[in-house]
Formats: structure tokens, C-alpha cells, sequence
């Protein structure tokens, strides 16, 4: 288990470049399985789940060649249908909650699509059912192995049709959409997830040959065509990474030029860290984050506290919300986190407690924070990382601590931000890698 030795109370200053987003590449990889011709993605982030999903894409015979660095070239003209009936494939696909989104791709082009209950993050309840129904409403035969765990969707042929999903999930919409394209007839998805992430699918599918309209609603629309192209794609930046930067920006009295956010992409993220009382400048398609002593919360119109929660996009990405909550220990002003979605996301707070934060944990999905305003700093601890995001908050919380901190099970850390220790050490932290 690795480990972050991280020196507090450092300003940080100087510029950095976000990565590929994490959150749409999963689906991107994923779709290079429904054509047999080549599909080059740039723009790939170098994470422990991508890395994953590469090497389970590999062994299940998909051609991969590196063209650089976040460059590929995947081709599945001779996919191995066997191996989905292997144990190193149930290990393999366990290992990784993106793996789930191989289903609908295996099912549209093959008729069958196979997987372990995925892994990921141990955040609340994360069921799978919105993905399967969706396959059987297209026509598909639905078996799950409750010995195993093991999850089965088989079809002679998909066919179109009008569903409505019970909740607007973003990989089961991914999923679904993948199936559904080279379905027969047309099908319609009502309360699908419209994130970027979903749109630069979208894209991505109508530049193979997909004829999907509504892209950006919740209302999407397929005519199924009988086969795909090949095609070039392009990851957006990665805008869970750009709002983390810009709350380590804040928490750290630094200076930050966040480097070719994709702006227009970034829905409410920069106004509600504005509402926390974050300085933010855009230049170009760069956020520029002065450095700033004090950053105040805005209470709403009424006078009431603050209270910021995750909703379906174009609502604020669950991701963001741990770290919100870091930001708001510094801050002046209190405010209510509601973490809507996971009912475990919220436990890290625990270790904030110990470094001198004032939080109340209301209840699983409720925190209020009251900010200290810079009157008292954090204290450096030892603590282990829980989940990506909750990983990540600590390390701002650590890196604006007075003291030593170490944080345990960055592996957790390593899935979803890339070489983060390095980036951050060239704009002048202190982060030590340890992997004892």
C-alpha cells in the first residue's frame, strides 16, 4: 500500500495542464468494441482505471498500439468472445466499475455480453439494475448468477424501442446508447444523462455512422444502423480534476492558471465555487485563481445558510462535492453539504474532524461545515484514502495543513488523477511517494 508524505503550508504557484476526462474516456474505450476498423483517441490520461480497461480491452483481443503520450489506436476486428468465460476475465472485469460498459458494445455486435459485479469505489449502493433493463427492453435475455456474481445479457437481435429509465444514470445511459445504436427499428431513452461526458459519446458514435439525435437533452433518439466505422476522437479535459485544482487554489492561498479548461464544458462548476467566495479570472480558455487570504461563502437572497448538493447534470457533479466540503473548512461563512446521490461519500470527514475542522456530519448524506476563516489551520495526521475523491480532498486538505501529513492507499488516489504528486511538486509542493 502507497503512501503520500506531504509537508503543509506551502503556496503554490505557476500553471497546470488538466488531464483527460476520466469519466468520459471509460465510455470512449469501451465503444471502440462495436467496430471492427480502427478508432484513434488522443487526449487519454495515464490512471490506474484507464490503464485497467486498456489491458482488459488487450486481452479480450482488441489491437492496441501507442502512438504517444495519451495517443492510441484500438482495433477489435478479432475479438477472443471465449475469454468472457474465462477466470482471468472474471478477475479482470471484477477489478474495475467501468468494465460494466463493455456489456452494451458486446451485446449490439456480438449478441452477448458477459461481466463480473464490477469493483470501484466504496461509496453507497451502486446497483446495476438501470443498465439490464434497459438491454431487455431492446430485446435482450437477462440471466445473473448470484453464486458468481456474475452478470449475463444475451440476443439474437436487438431491436428499437421506447424506453423510459428509472434513474438517469450516467454509465447506464452510456450503455444503453452503445446497444441501442446498432439496434433494429428506433429506439427512444427518456431520462438519459446528458453530461459532457454522454454528448462526447454521442459524437464520437455519430462520427462512426450512429444516427443519434437529442444529443445534450434527456431525451435521446437512435435510429439503429448495421454497422460502424472507424473514426477520431478527442477526451475532454477532465473537469473534475480543473474544480479540484481550483479548490487546492483557494485552500492553499496559491496562484493557479488552470490551462485550457474546455470552458464551455464546465456547466455551474466555476459559480459554485464563486458562491464559496473564490476568486476566479478567465483568460482565453484558461481559468486564472489569484492568490487570496480570505474567501467569503454567499448565503442565499433570504439570508440562510448556503446549502450546495449534487443533481443530474446540468445540476453540480456529485465528484466535486468532498471537495467542496475541504474548501468550506477554510472558509469564512458556514454552508450544507448534501450529498444527494452516494450514502457513504461524506464518512471521510472524520479525519477533517481530527485536523481541526469543524463539521458536523448530520446524517450520511448531510455535513454542515463552519468555516474557520483562516483563524485556525489544519493540523497535519496520518490518514488512509477511502475513495478517489475523498483521496483527493485530503491531499488539499494535507497540503494546507501546518505540519507533516501522511495519507495511506493512494492507489485510491492514482485511479483517477495522473501522476498528481509530480504535477503538484513542480508548482512547489512537498509531496513524497512512498510505496511502503
Amino acid at each position: 500500500m502507497g503512501s503520500f508524505h506531504i509537508e503543509g503550508g506551502r503556496q503554490l504557484k505557476g500553471e497546470l495542464t488538466p488531464q483527460g476526462a476520466k469519466n468520459e474516456v471509460l465510455q470512449i474505450l469501451c465503444a471502440t468494441l462495436l467496430t471492427a476498423e480502427k478508432v484513434e483517441i488522443e487526449n487519454i490520461p495515464d490512471i490506474r482505471d484507464v490503464n485497467k480497461l486498456i489491458d482488459l480491452l488487450s486481452s479480450l483481443g482488441v489491437k492496441i498500439q501507442k502512438k504517444g503520450i495519451g495517443h492510441y489506436i484500438f482495433q477489435a476486428d478479432e475479438i477472443d468472445l471465449d475469454y468472457l468465460t474465462s477466470e482471468e476475465f472474471a478477475t479482470k472485469g471484477s477489478g474495475l466499475r467501468g468494465s460494466i460498459m463493455i456489456v452494451g458494445p458486446l451485446l449490439a455486435r456480438f449478441g452477448k455480453g458477459y461481466i463480473p459485479k464490477p469493483g470501484g469505489d466504496k461509496i453507497g449502493r451502486r446497483r446495476l439494475d438501470t443498465h439490464f433493463i434497459g438491454f431487455q427492453k431492446l430485446g435482450a435475455t437477462f440471466d445473473f448468477d448470484s453464486k458468481e456474481h456474475f452478470y449475463k445479457a444475451t440476443a439474437k437481435k436487438l431491436k428499437g424501442t421506447k424506453m423510459l429509465l428509472d434513474e438517469a444514470s450516467v454509465t447506464g445511459t452510456a450503455n444503453i446508447l452503445m446497444a441501442a445504436v446498432m439496434a433494429e427499428g428506433e429506439t427512444e431513452i427518456y431520462n438519459a444523462a446528458c453530461e459532457p461526458y454522454l454528448q462526447q459519446l454521442c459524437r464520437m458514435l455519430n462520427s462512426m455512422g450512429a444516427k443519434i439525435t437529442g444529443v445534450g437533452s434527456n431525451l435521446l433518439k437512435i435510429e439503429g444502423v448495421e454497422v460502424l466505422n472507424g473514426c477520431s476522437h478527442r477526451i475532454l479535459p477532465d473537469m473534475i480534476e480543473i474544480g479540484s485544482f481550483i479548490g487546492l487554489a483557494a485552500m492553499t492561498q496559491s496562484e493557479i492558471t488552470i490551462k485550457n479548461v474546455g470552458y464551455e464544458h464546465l456547466g455551474i462548476i466555476p459559480d459554485v465555487f464563486s458562491r464559496l467566495g473564490i476568486k476566479m479570472e478567465l483568460k482565453g480558455d484558461d481559468i486564472y485563481i489569484p492568490s487570496q487570504e480570505i474567501y467569503e461563502v454567499d448565503t442565499f437572497i433570504d439570508g440562510s445558510i448556503l446549502t450546495i448538493a449534487d443533481a443530474p447534470w446540468p445540476g453540480f457533479t456529485p465528484d466535486l462535492l468532498s471537495i467542496v466540503l475541504v474548501v468550506a473548512t477554510q472558509a469564512k461563512g458556514s454552508v450544507l453539504i448534501h450529498q444527494k446521490m452516494f450514502e457513504s461519500r461524506l464518512f471521510f470527514v472524520d479525519k477533517l474532524i481530527d485536523m481541526g475542522a469543524q463539521i458536523i456530519l448530520c446524517d450520511p448524506h448531510r455535513a454542515t461545515v463552519i468555516g474557520m476563516g483562516r483563524k485556525a489551520s489544519l493540523r497535519g495526521i496520518q490518514m488512509t484514502s477511502p475513495d478517489i475523491r475523498a483521496g483527493v480532498s485530503l491531499l488539499i486538505a494535507a497540503m494546507s495543513a501546518q505540519g507533516t501529513s501522511i495519507i495511506r492507499n493512494i492507489e485510491q488516489i492514482d485511479r483517477g488523477y495522473q501522476h498528481i504528486d509530480q504535477r503538484l511538486n513542480a508548482i512547489g509542493a512537498n509531496i513524497v511517494r512512498s510505496d511502503s
